[in-house]
């Protein structure tokens, strides 16, 4: 049965801060214990003078002229085609480090023009109207990208048109039998679940970027959450899109399950919005949980919280989160709770939720709990994990802080078969720290396993340093010894974070030859004009 909530709650969305995370109101300094920790680690590090305010800043490329703006206008209206300076800046890129590091520079490109479809119908018209008057377009929904994804490259096109998406947002439908629910893909994930919570459902998709992030988004960069142990990627949660691109409108996934010729749904989730744009989203959902059970254990080093973790996993006993952190970061991660003593001291530490129907909550703790305790596991104060998860948000906030303080942060995250496991830690460790020495910046290299499968795990990084006032160039060379390192070592270029254009060199290594041109010519296919999000993902241009 399908039905629609009597009154669905609104997407009630702000504006990130241009040059830095989320909502400026939440912005926050250090805490005391890291600020200790870090001239421990780094020394002193010179504060590095703020950056230019909004109104201050040269755009260097030009909006879009008028004929073009009055185009666009015709199929949308108007009022949803903004060529404003503010506007225009609020949608020049994502936020990884070095997005948020050049915006401190006093001149900043960006899109020609914001325009906001609010139809699947609109949404054609504008791809039509960019096909034929040559211009890139750029799909952007929550803005949170960090591998370059949402950088107004405009190619070989006159200019550039950022497809904001948040006038398509809503519950459509929920299938309360099947436990299906179809979203417009520019919902955010919090008004998605505050949809299903209306009606007793949950999606449980939490990546950090979840208070910002979309739906289409999630799809589109084949987003894995801090609940995925539970619930899976969020590629594993769709079952059915509707996409549009140049070329014309697909609507996939008829079935639960289906032979009728490859997965298609599978070609669009990581395409990053270079084949098109996804519209729609149908998702599996699942009750909200009756019960929330936390737990927080310490092991006596990564490679004994390693195996815990890989028996959990081989074994299904159900945890929705399990998380392990290195020495270095469990280290870190005291400090911020004001626990300097004990982040001077060595071991690691893991976070574990279970839940569901409280009885079968329970019964997978209890098995869970065995698994960790025959793996040398040690319970730990329940407090460790309530606090995890009372923060699981907060840490780019943290990152702004940091570069505030004149600390250069930033992640990356891989993946590998658990055989492979220390080996790929050991060099993309090595990598970072040679990298670092070469460019003799003091540093400190965090680690956590993030998600856990049966056959591997996800590794992911967190690097801090004192590079100066100027971190960009140096970053770079560093970044792209790490990423030689990681397909060296047997793992992926990204797990999470997308490929993006900082990525794209290094897909060919990891999908192959012709696996590159099998992509290349399906972009061909629904985009010969070249317009959908020019280098990122293939990072080369048509048209």
């Amino acid at each position: 049965m399908s039905t629609l909530p009597e009154k669905p709650p609104q997407d009630e969305r702000i504006d990130m801060r241009w040059d830095g995370w989320g909502d400026p109101a939440r912005a926050h300094g250090l805490p005391g214990g890291v600020k200790l920790l870090l001239t421990a680690v780094l020394g002193r590090t010179p504060a590095p003078p703020p950056g230019p305010d909004l109104a201050d800043v040269t755009i260097s490329t030009p909006p879009l002229p008028g004929d073009d703006v009055a185009a666009l206008a015709a199929v949308v209206g108007a009022e949803h085609v903004d060529t404003g300076h503010d506007v225009r800046l609020l949608h020049a890129g994502g936020k990884s480090t070095p997005d948020l590091l050049r915006r401190r520079h006093a001149e900043q490109a960006a899109p020609g023009a914001v325009v906001r479809p609010g139809s699947e119908d609109d949404v054609a018209a504008v791809l039509a109207v960019a096909v034929g008057r040559g211009l890139a377009v750029v799909p952007f929904g929550g803005g949170t990208a960090v591998t370059g994804g949402l950088t107004p490259d405009a190619g070989t096109h006159r200019g550039v048109v950022s497809l904001d998406l948040r006038r398509l947002t809503g519950l459509v439908a929920l299938d309360d039998v099947s436990h299906e629910a179809t979203f417009h893909a520019g919902t955010t994930a919090p008004a998605a679940e505050a949809a299903l919570a209306h009606r007793g459902f949950e999606l449980g998709h939490f990546p950090q970027s979840f208070e910002f992030a979309t739906l289409g988004g999630f799809a589109a960069m084949r987003s894995s959450g801090q609940n995925s142990a539970g619930y899976g990627r969020f590629d594993a949660m769709v079952t059915g899109l509707r996409v549009v691109t140049p070329t014309g409108t697909l609507d996939l996934g008829r079935a639960p399950g289906s032979a009728a010729g490859p997965d298609l749904v599978r070609w669009f989730l990581g395409s990053e919005g270079t084949f098109g744009v996804i519209t729609r989203v149908r998702l599996r959902v699942h009750p909200a949980p009756e019960a929330r059970l936390f737990d927080a254990w310490t092991f006596r080093d990564f490679a004994a919280g390693a195996d815990g973790l890989r028996r959990v996993a081989q074994l299904g006993t159900g945890p929705t989160v399990i998380r392990l952190s290195d020495e270095e970061e469990t280290a870190v991660s005291l400090a911020q709770v004001g626990n300097i003593g004990k982040a001077l001291t060595r071991g690691c530490s893991a976070v574990v939720l279970h839940e569901g129907p409280a009885d079968l909550a329970a019964a997978r703790r209890e098995a869970t709990t065995r698994v960790l305790r025959e793996a040398g596991g040690r319970p730990a104060a329940e407090k460790l994990a309530a606090s995890w998860d009372h923060g699981r948000f907060r840490a780019p906030y943290l990152r702004d802080a940091l570069l505030a303080a004149g600390v250069f942060c930033e992640t990356l995250e891989t993946a590998t078969t658990w055989s492979n496991l220390r080996a790929l830690k050991a060099a993309v460790t090595t990598a970072l720290a040679e990298g670092f020495d070469r460019e003799h910046a003091k540093h400190r290299i965090l680690c956590h396993i993030s998600h856990v499968y049966p056959t591997g795990a996800s590794l992911y990084f967190t690097v801090i340093a004192g590079l100066g006032t100027d971190p960009l160039e140096p970053w770079d060379r560093v970044k792209s010894g790490v990423n030689d390192a990681i397909m060296a070592a047997g793992g992926t270029i990204s797990h999470h974070h997308g490929v993006g254009a900082d990525h794209a060199p290094w897909l060919e290594q990891e999908i192959g030859a012709t696996g590159l041109r099998m992509l290349r010519a399906v972009r061909a296919e629904l985009d010969p004009a070249g317009i959908m999000n020019p280098g990122a993902l293939l990072g080369d241009t048509l048209g």
